[in-house]
């Protein structure tokens, strides 16, 4: 999972400077490459990468927990 990341990631750097080249030299359809660089960005990308980040339940040291906080007020 995480090469797989790096690939994509890489693949979006490149797509990225590819567009900023064709943005700089005007090309007519260099806003369609971009836009098309962060649609990719946030519609594969970012699900793959929260996805890795988080599967392992990583995420509830961040999570609060009202219940402890109860206990603490009626004490």
């Amino acid at each position: 999972m995480k090469t797989l990341l790096k690939i994509l990631f890489i693949i979006f750097l490149f797509w990225m400077i590819i567009g900023a080249y064709l943005l700089n030299t005007e090309h007519p359809k260099a806003h369609i490459v971009m836009g098309l660089g962060v649609m990719y960005m946030s519609f594969i990308l970012m699900p793959i990468f929260i996805y890795h980040r988080y599967k392992d339940g990583k995420y509830k040291k961040y999570i609060i927990d009202n219940s402890k906080d109860k206990k603490k007020a009626e004490n």
